[in-house]
């Protein structure tokens, strides 16, 4: 058996974990919002018509923030056109995904069903097609408490007391030639910097995101943000990021390699940061957004020129397996491990669309396998992230080149004392005995292993069969000499927890 070994200190601190870390996403595309929160007929729903089932579920993901309506859709969005009586309000086209909006949901009903989840909104405002005056409106239609128009409509609508949502994002994907309104790099700096400024000025409270590139492989990556920040710097607290994720052919183990990408993407927008902030002699740090992430099949995808015009259409409904759930894991794990500039992140999306949480019209709402990782990561993964380097063996990719079999990170809870490290082995046919030296901490005893994994890496979890794949208790955690030892499946992830005294 091969074999992997890193330590746990508390003196090699990351950074305290942003709970905000564990944020997911709301946009209206697909069935996200129509069957998937929302469905006044199912008979679970509460008297707003939202799903009492998925919103269980939710609940159990942990997810201090919410990110809505969009995503591509916020483009091309009228927010007036989802406020006020639900019957006055206006069917249009959804241009960004072929599909007719009833605006049933809007900010009021958003706004107040995500407080009940445990959540914060994450506003995004269009600057697509829209701009300055849409966005400082809705800021003081949202926020402001009440003798102004849009405070009183507010009001009138039936929330008496602001929604106080504190964060905000200017527009999204904006260098996207699929963006409705895409812009060039200098056009979105002027918009995003002067919408900035009168947002602010309805409520300086606020923090914002400004758009970074789209991914990775945009052909402006890294001179869009250096030209965003020239003009928003000192007006913005984050820059977002975007990055899916998905098995190419039948290279798995490339696809297993996916967190050293998200590691080397993160570390060069935090580079570009950091250039941005020395050029303009900035005092603050500029932190990060990676306000959309996931494991998404875009090559099954066939492009939204290609969709039928629909109401709510199962669109991106991806059925995740054994090996994605793993591959979220990894993601996981990279996020945390970049705790100290990363403070806000959003799995894209929450419910049907490839999501952690599926739901059918009039029936059932189950955990997808990818479910797992995230929630418990979610539960056990705050508090103070600790620096672990582990050794142990490599493999070579044809992506990545080479990487190693074992991805790892740790989080120390101070309040509690324990420690919980989260592990994957990519072996995807070997066992790994895992060696976490805790010689640094006088008190900790050997909690729990769990463990994803299955003898069949394509498992699933169905309507039919929802508790297919679940996570696993093993018992061979052991402690000696302080070395606490514990054996990583082939193709897993894990979670080991380690108490304090």
């Amino acid at each position: 058996m091969q074999h992997a070994a890193l330590a746990l200190d508390p003196a090699f601190r990351i950074a305290e974990v942003d709970p905000r870390l564990y944020g997911s996403f709301v946009e209206h595309m697909g069935r996200c919002v129509y069957t998937g929160i929302y469905e006044p007929g199912h008979e679970t729903a509460d008297g707003e018509g939202f799903r009492g089932d998925v919103a269980e579920l939710v609940r159990e993901l942990r997810t201090p923030v919410l990110r809505y309506p969009g995503g591509n859709f916020v483009s091309g969005y009228t927010w007036e056109d989802g406020i006020g009586p639900r019957e006055d309000r206006p069917r249009r086209l959804d241009l960004a995904w072929r599909s007719y909006e009833t605006n049933q949901v809007g900010v009021d009903e958003f706004a107040t069903w995500a407080r009940r989840m445990g959540s914060e909104p994450m506003m995004a405002v269009n600057l697509g097609t829209r701009g300055i005056d849409a966005a400082r409106n809705l800021v003081e239609y949202t926020n402001h408490p009440s003798g102004t128009y849009w405070s009183d409509l507010r009001r009138r609508n039936g929330t008496a007391q602001p929604h106080g949502i504190k964060l905000w994002c200017l527009g999204n994907e904006m260098d996207g030639p699929w963006q409705i309104g895409h812009k060039t790099a200098s056009e979105y700096a002027r918009l995003a910097a002067e919408t900035a400024r009168a947002m602010r000025r309805v409520d300086p409270s606020i923090e914002l995101v400004a758009c970074g590139s789209s991914h990775q492989r945009m052909p402006t990556f890294g001179t869009w943000e250096e030209t965003v920040l020239r003009e928003t710097y000192d007006l913005v607290d984050y820059v977002s990021l975007h990055s899916y994720y998905e098995q190419r052919g039948d290279d798995r183990a490339s696809f297993l390699a996916s967190g050293v990408n998200m590691d080397r993407f993160i570390e060069s927008v935090v580079a570009t940061c950091d250039h941005a902030r020395g050029v303009g002699q900035h005092r603050k740090r500029m932190n990060l957004s990676f306000d959309e992430w996931n494991v998404w099949y875009q090559s099954k995808f066939p492009g939204e020129s290609n969709l039928d015009w629909a109401e709510r259409p199962r669109l991106i409904e991806d059925e995740y397996s054994v090996v994605d759930a793993v591959v979220v894991g990894s993601l996981l794990i990279s996020l945390l491990r970049h705790a100290d500039r990363v403070k806000i992140a959003c799995l894209a999306q929450l419910v049907n669309v490839i999501a952690p949480i599926r739901s059918e019209p009039g029936g059932p709402a189950w955990r997808q396998t990818t479910f797992h990782p995230f929630a418990l990561t979610s539960r056990h993964g705050r508090g103070i992230v600790l620096r672990v380097e582990p050794a142990g063996p490599t493999y070579e990719t044809s992506w990545m080149g080479e990487v190693p079999v074992v991805d790892a990170t740790a989080v120390h809870d101070e309040e509690t004392g324990a420690v919980t490290v989260f592990a994957v082995n990519r072996d995807q046919h070997e066992p790994l005995a895992l060696d976490v030296d805790v010689r640094s901490w006088a008190n900790l005893t050997v909690g729990e292993h769990v463990a994803l994994f299955d003898d069949d890496p394509q498992a699933t979890n169905t309507v039919g069969q929802p508790d297919r794949v679940t996570p696993t208790r093993l018992s061979d955690v052991k402690a000696a000499d302080g070395t606490v030892t514990a054996v990583l499946p082939a193709l897993s992830w894990n979670m080991i927890r380690l108490s304090g005294a």
